[in-house]
C-alpha cells in the first residue's frame, strides 16, 4: 500500500509590528506560489490578527501576547503561555519555521517549534540567531520587503516578481462618492508632521477640482482621536472622522476604496501601498529607502535637510517636518493625480 504524502508544514513567525507584518506578505505569497501544496501558519501579536485571519494562503494564526512578555509582575501567565504555546508547537509538527522578527521572543517560538529547518537573520537581535541551523544573510540596507524574502532562499526559492496576496480584502466604503484618506498618526512623536499642515492640504484640496469632489477620511488608532479632532476643527470640519471607529480588518476596507491616501510613515500607510491605492508619504527622521511604502506608484514627500534621516524618536525643532509646508505637498499631489 503506498505512503500518503503528508503536505509540508511551514511557520512563519513575524507578531508584529503592522508595517513590518505587511513586508513580510511578499514571503507568504512566494511560499505558497512554489510550495502550493504545503500548510502554513502564522504566529501574530494580539491585535494585529485581523489582517492575517482568514487569509486565503495562512492554515492558522497563531495568536500571542506578547507585551506580556515584557513585564515581570505577570511572569507567571507568561510562563503558561509559554507551556502552552510549545505543547501546541510541538503537536503540528513543523518540517520548516521562518523567523522575521529576529528577537529573542521570536527566536525561542522558533525554537519551540522543532522545525527540522529553522531560517533566521544571521545578524538577528538578542540572541535568537544562536536558535536556527539555516542563516541568512539579510543586510541592513534594502528595503524591508526584500530583506525578508532573502529568508526564502534556503528553500531555493528566488523572487522574480512580487507582490502582497490581499486580494481577500473587501471593500467597504464609508460614504457615497469618492475619497480620499488621511493619516495623521504614528509611533513616533519626530513622525507626524504637524496638525495644522494636515488642516491647511484638507482646505487647499478642498477648493480645487476634482479634489473638491471628494470626501477627506480621516483614520487612526484610537490614540490618533485628539489630533483628528483638531485637524478636522481646524480644516472647518470638511472630513469624516472614523478614528479609533475601526479595526484593522475594516481599516484595511476602507483604504481599498480610497482614490488615495495621504500619510506619515505608519503601518496604515503600508496597508495602502499593499493594496496598490496611491501614496502620498511624508517622511522625516525614518528612510524611505528602507521602509517607505513599496512600489513605484507611491509619492514620498520630505523636507530634504541634511539631517534626515536621523532616525531619532526625540527632537527639539522637528525641522524635517515643519519645513515641508503643505502648499508643496498641495502642488506635489495635484501634479501626480491630475497627470495621471
Amino acid at each position: 500500500m503506498p505512503r500518503i504524502k503528508v503536505p509540508e508544514r511551514i511557520l512563519i513567525v513575524k507578531p508584529s509590528s503592522l508595517g513590518d507584518i505587511i513586508h513580510t506578505l511578499p514571503l507568504l505569497g512566494l511560499l505558497k506560489k512554489y510550495r502550493p501544496e504545503s500548510e502554513i501558519d502564522w504566529v501574530v501579536s494580539r491585535g494585529f490578527e485581523g489582517l492575517l485571519q482568514g487569509h486565503p494562503l495562512i492554515g492558522s494564526c497563531i495568536l500571542i501576547d506578547k507585551d506580556n512578555w515584557k513585564r515581570p509582575e505577570r511572569s507567571l501567565k507568561t510562563l503558561s503561555e509559554f507551556i502552552r504555546l510549545f505543547r501546541l508547537l510541538r503537536e503540528r509538527r513543523y518540517d520548516v519555521c521562518i523567523d522575521a522578527q529576529g528577537l529573542l521572543r521570536s527566536g525561542l517560538i522558533t525554537l519551540f517549534s522543532g522545525a527540522k529547518k529553522k531560517i533566521g537573520f544571521s545578524d538577528a537581535r538578542e540572541g535568537a540567531h544562536l536558535f536556527y541551523n539555516t542563516k541568512v544573510q539579510g543586510g541592513r540596507n534594502i528595503h524591508a520587503v526584500n530583506r525578508y524574502l532573502k529568508l526564502l532562499t534556503p528553500l531555493g526559492i528566488y523572487p522574480e516578481e512580487i507582490y502582497f496576496p490581499l486580494n481577500h480584502i473587501v471593500e467597504k466604503r464609508p460614504v457615497d462618492g469618492p475619497y480620499y484618506i488621511v493619516i495623521p498618526g504614528a509611533r513616533w512623536q519626530t513622525k507626524l508632521w504637524p496638525s495644522e499642515y494636515y488642516a491647511q492640504l484638507i482646505r487647499l484640496l478642498s477648493h480645487k477640482a476634482p479634489f473638491s469632489e471628494m470626501k477627506p477620511i480621516l483614520v487612526g488608532a484610537t490614540s490618533d482621536k485628539q489630533r483628528a479632532q483638531k485637524i478636522n476643527q481646524l480644516s472647518g470640519g470638511e472630513a469624516f472622522d472614523l478614528t479609533g471607529k475601526t479595526d484593522l480588518k475594516e481599516l484595511c476596507s476602507i483604504i481599498k476604496g480610497a482614490s488615495f491616501v495621504i500619510t506619515n510613515d505608519s503601518g496604515p500607510m503600508h496597508i495602502a501601498a499593499a493594496l496598490n491605492i496611491k501614496v502620498f508619504a511624508i517622511f522625516g527622521p525614518t528612510s524611505p529607502a528602507l521602509t517607505g511604502p513599496y512600489g513605484s506608484n507611491n509619492v514620498v514627500l520630505t523636507a530634504g535637510i541634511s539631517c534626515q534621516p536621523c532616525f531619532k524618536r526625540s527632537c527639539k525643532d522637528l525641522k524635517c517636518m515643519y519645513e515641508l509646508l503643505p502648499e508643496r505637498v498641495f502642488e506635489r499631489i495635484l501634479t501626480d493625480y491630475i497627470s495621471e
